[in-house]
């Protein structure tokens, strides 16, 4: 008999295909008469171009065609980003046309037969480029005489509001204490295995476009390359096979897209473009890089009683089409009281424009919202001599608080975030571990704990978007198709595009219960726009375990009750006596009187008026899931480090997450979301940085520059789980963000607490060794 798949720890259904070297990128695609494209990019983060020559490239060996802005206009209109009126948006081309506005601004793309010979002639592109001054610098770019980047804007200014929640004057007059800092949040990048690529193959009978491309939203990227394009939407397919992840680089319409697609269009001819690691490091997509002053109010006991955040937003040059940045800066002012008690809060948002990359979504995007409000629990604790834990503990909602909205208007309701930080803190044995701190320091050893407590909205509730002031419907429908073939296997079509996250398993899981069959007879089918249901955001804001899990077990249990209607019609049994099992229709309490399931796919196939009173053939359900509610994970994270005083090298020496996310589909997979966000988390503090330096000249476009942690960096993580009052029904909720959101927080709480006794506060997520050893120096700290 077939065990019951959700639960359960199976195998991963793709790693046959993936970890054999069988998977399909868009790089294993061939397809003939193939040009190959590359981009002539400026060498200077601002500009004005005088002149582009083009005719030694042309006469270039197997040069086909050599673009520029003007000639690409013919097929492909300027970009336009939409955002909320107080956000100033520039239009721009896929291709820089007067001005260069960043490093690796594409001027011009050489089209030829292999991409040797493409590179080869685009480096006879001659470019006659007028330096400007750039800026590269969030304070420099807001000063008056700061160099415009878009001068049409008037400013680099291009938002600022205020929001006001509460009374936080009254707050901070009756406060006990006051705390002031700046916390500042470094550029770094997404750096997916694959980078960014397309393949764009007309339509022989005119005017439409195959677009292969490795993207997280399929149906959003054709929605806007055709309206770009001005390609009709039904002549405009978009696949995506195999992607060697993503962490929200590849959310948005990127010119590069447009580009390619716009040049096969004018040469009639496949084009493929396949981004190598300087530009995807350059040009790719960056993010987080933020600042947050804070000033808070703190009650006599530590309480915390009123905050007022100033947060600056460096967007880069061109902002995301498809992602308005002030969505970052919205959702971190909606979600920072996260699970803490707080009723008066004021957040100014300020979004800067400078000559940088685009800032781009990456892995959960709000993260600066847990890293500073920790940072600022951990500063209040310190301020009054007490411990971080206690001044959590003073703060934190309890179980009598929910449901609850928060000051911003979230609706908070199924977790407790006390059962998770309860758990996690009585795991690491703090008593036991201050003991052993406190031996370390009188041998020169330095030893830290931190902890961090993370809300991740999972999928998103709508009660966050009101708060984020988006007035369009919430986008938490999703729908799914199941389909018995004829042979008694199953397909599903899934909206979902995974990149990493293993939907190809968990939904198979989930269908394969349903209808009683094995994971093997169970086929997932994404990521293409003619196959699959529309939805905008594709994979993204770790929707898939509650919203894709919600519509595949409803279109399979439509066809369940479809398969048992044909077979109480085959059998003569009422469909109440019925049930699937092992591939087969049984009579309960009598196995053996039985019909296959491949027999009623093939005579709902053959016999359509079998399964359908109006004829049509074949059994095919759908189905829309709507999580009217929304839904929360919530976790704890706490390590423990110890710090070389030497080298400024941490070594983590105990890493815990203690989570909930509801009903568990496969442990395997979760824990593996988890882990892999942390090991990111604590990449994004030790080593990645996306640096420049003050005119917008960027400086670490190699693996040699842009340190990413490997497997010797990463300590072993701990994950356990808890899970509070089980809905029943779908109580599965997401996990992709959470990982990466909890350790900095956690990590940069443990480095502080090491060097606490010297005086040293954390206020840079950033803490390579050198920072480490700027700390101890600044502090004056002598080795003994």
């Amino acid at each position: 008999m077939v065990a019951r798949l959700t639960g359960t720890s199976v195998h991963r259904v793709e790693d046959p295909r993936i970890l054999t070297g069988r998977g399909r990128y868009i790089d294993d695609l061939a397809v003939p008469d193939t040009v190959q494209a590359a981009f002539v990019r400026s060498p200077f983060p601002h500009a004005r171009v005088l002149g582009i020559d083009v005719s030694d490239a042309l006469a270039g060996p197997g040069v086909v065609a050599v673009l520029t802005a003007d000639d690409l206009a013919r097929v492909a209109a300027d970009l336009k980003p939409a955002g909320p009126a107080d956000l100033r948006l520039p239009v721009f081309g896929a291709l820089a046309r007067d001005v260069v506005r960043l490093v690796g601004d594409p001027v011009a793309v050489v089209l030829a037969e292999s991409r040797a010979l493409a590179e080869d002639a685009a480096e006879l592109v001659e470019v006659d480029y007028d330096p400007l001054p750039g800026v590269g610098d969030m304070d420099r770019a807001m000063e008056p005489d700061a160099p415009l980047v878009f001068a049409e804007l008037g400013t680099n200014v291009v938002h600022r509001s205020t929001h006001r929640y509460g009374d936080t004057e009254r707050a901070f007059d009756g406060a006990a204490h006051v705390v002031r800092e700046r916390f500042v949040q470094h550029r770094h990048a997404n750096v997916p295995m694959e980078g960014r690529g397309i393949l764009a193959v007309p339509d022989p009978s005119g005017g439409g476009l195959d677009v292969h491309t490795s993207h997280q939203s399929p149906h959003a990227l054709r929605m806007h390359l055709a309206d770009v394009l001005g390609v009709p939407g039904h002549a405009l397919r978009v696949r995506c096979g195999d992607i060697g992840g993503a962490f929200g680089q590849k959310s948005g319409l990127a010119r590069e897209d447009v580009a390619v697609a716009g040049a096969a269009l004018l040469v009639g001819r496949p084009v493929a473009w396949i981004e190598d690691r300087v530009e995807n490091l350059t040009v790719g997509g960056q993010a987080r890089e933020e600042r947050l002053d804070v000033e808070a109010a703190v009650g006599p006991d530590g309480e915390l009683r009123g905050l007022r955040v100033r947060m600056v937003l460096d967007q880069g040059a061109y902002p995301q089409v498809g992602f308005p940045t002030t969505g970052y800066t919205s959702i971190v002012r909606a979600l920072l009281p996260a699970a803490y008690r707080l009723e008066h809060f004021d957040f100014e948002a300020v979004v800067v424009t400078t000559n940088k990359a685009t800032y781009v979504p990456y892995r959960g995007p709000w993260e600066v919202e847990t890293w500073v409000r920790e940072r600022v629990l951990d500063v209040i604790a310190r301020q009054m001599g007490v411990e971080p834990v206690a001044v959590r503990e003073r703060n934190l909602l309890t179980p009598a608080s929910f449901p609850t909205t928060s000051c911003t208007g979230v609706e908070l309701q199924g977790f407790d975030p006390r059962r998770t930080f309860d758990d996690a803190v009585a795991a690491m044995d703090l008593p036991a571990f201050r003991d052993a701190q406190a031996e370390a320091r009188a041998e020169g050893r330095l030893l830290g704990f931190g902890l961090a407590n993370v809300v991740e909205p999972a999928p998103v509730p709508p009660s966050l978007i009101r708060a984020m002031g988006i007035m369009a419907a919430p986008r938490t429908v999703q729908e799914a198709r199941s389909r018995l073939e004829p042979d008694g296997t199953v397909t599903v079509f899934t909206s979902q595009q995974p990149h990493g996250q293993s939907h190809e398993t968990t939904l198979a899981q989930l269908a394969a219960d349903e209808l009683g069959i094995a994971l093997d007879r169970v086929r997932v089918v994404h990521g293409d726009t003619m196959l699959t249901p529309f939805n905008l955001v594709g994979t993204g804001g770790s929707r898939a375990a509650t919203l894709a899990s919600g519509a595949v077990v409803g279109a399979a249990r439509a066809v369940r009750e479809r398969v048992l209607h044909v077979a109480s019609e085959l059998m003569e049994i009422s469909p109440g006596d019925l049930e699937l099992v092992d591939g087969a229709v049984v009579a309960r309490g009598a196995p053996s009187v039985r019909t296959e399931l491949a027999e009623i796919g093939r005579l709902a196939h053959l016999r359509p008026g079998l399964a359908n009173a109006d004829g049509r053939p074949g059994i095919e359900e759908s189905a829309t899931f709507d999580s009217a509610e929304g839904t929360w994970s919530v976790a704890t994270h706490a390590c423990t480090v110890e710090v070389d005083p030497v080298t400024g090298l941490v070594q983590i020496l105990r890493y815990l997450v203690v989570g909930d996310c509801g009903a568990v589909i496969n442990p395997a997979v979760v824990d593996g979301q988890v882990r892999g966000g942390v090991a990111q988390g604590i990449g994004a503090v030790l080593l990645e940085r996306s640096a420049y330096d003050d005119d917008g000249q960027y400086l670490a476009s190699t693996f040699m520059d842009y340190l990413l942690p490997t497997t010797t960096d990463i300590p072993s993580i701990e994950v356990r789980h808890v899970h509070h009052e089980p809905t029943g029904g779908i109580d599965y909720r997401g996990v992709g963000e959470g990982g990466a959101i909890g350790a900095p927080a956690a990590l940069t709480s443990a480095i502080e607490d090491s060097l606490a006794h010297l005086g040293v506060r954390v206020l840079d997520q950033h803490l390579p060794p050198n920072r480490i050893v700027e700390l101890l120096d600044d502090a004056g700290y002598e080795l003994g």
